[in-house]
């Protein structure tokens, strides 16, 4: 009976993530940022920015921290810290700081990358966000098509088999690309691992919208846009050579199904 109950008392400690892999913390008495980075093998850098800690950083007893865990990537030729980023869902400032790298210059292929992540990585989606559902879809501006062909290839959350985090617009090379809503363009050009000719536009509340796989690029980085503006022209670059546009949404990093947003259709 004895061995039971010391059995029973000692489970929580049983069950409780190693340090190396806990991905949240409850600080206990006495302990310092720093140890709890070292134990955690996370820079105290990562735990300081997604936990907005203020110097001097000083932690609280029952205080608990989120624990950013992360993979690591090797730059492929072609790759650009933009690509990576939007790829990954991580913005490259993040990535950059976590990897030792200056955000500002040039990647150079070979690189050894950190992809911080919030939460352990899973196995189907490797720590990417999930996609936001049809009823969870936050506030949004008024979205048109980009384009007026047929949807050949529609959305599959990024969770599921097969993740597709856009929908493919089927139409004929230089037909045009126009903006879904209005905005500022903060990347227009190659992108030749994945999307290649790409288009991304800021609409503002955490949402944007790319347009990827084109033939010409329309307007350059900086440029606001209405809705309906031409932005590009659809092609079939990037990495797969069907001709269509490549069309993604996303709000705050996280892939929503276009046609949950989008006007229906006669």
């Amino acid at each position: 009976m004895r061995a039971a109950a010391f059995l029973f008392a000692l489970a929580p400690l049983l069950l409780a993530a190693a340090p190396e892999d806990e991905t949240r913390h409850t600080v206990k008495s006495g302990e310092t940022l720093a140890g709890v980075a070292e134990r955690a093998v996370v820079p105290r850098v990562l735990i300081i920015e997604v936990n907005g800690l203020k110097a001097p950083y000083t932690l609280r007893k029952g205080q608990v921290l989120i624990i950013p865990r992360r993979r690591n990537r090797v730059v492929e030729p072609g790759e650009t810290g933009f690509g990576i980023a939007y790829d990954e869902g991580v913005s490259w400032k993040e990535i950059a700081t976590a990897s030792g790298l200056d955000p500002n210059k040039p990647l150079k292929a070979g690189a050894k990358l950190v992809i911080p992540t919030v939460s352990a990585p899973k196995p189907a989606a490797i720590s990417r966000a999930p996609s936001v559902e049809q009823a969870d879809v936050p506030d949004h501006p008024k979205f048109a098509w980009p384009a007026t062909g047929s949807v050949r290839r529609g959305f599959t959350p990024p969770a599921r088999r097969g993740a597709h985090s856009a929908i493919d617009i089927s139409g004929d090379e230089g037909d045009p690309v126009r903006a879904t809503a209005k905005g500022r363009v903060v990347f227009a050009g190659d992108e030749p691992k994945k999307f290649g000719q790409l288009v991304v536009i800021d609409h503002g509340g955490g949402w944007f919208s790319a347009y990827a796989k084109l033939q010409e690029v329309s307007v350059k980085k900086g440029k606001k846009v209405r809705a309906g503006d031409q932005v590009g022209l659809i092609g079939n670059t990037g990495s797969t050579s069907n001709t269509e546009l490549h069309f993604e949404l996303r709000h705050d990093n996280v892939p929503v199904d276009p046609e949950s947003v989008l006007p229906g259709r006669d």
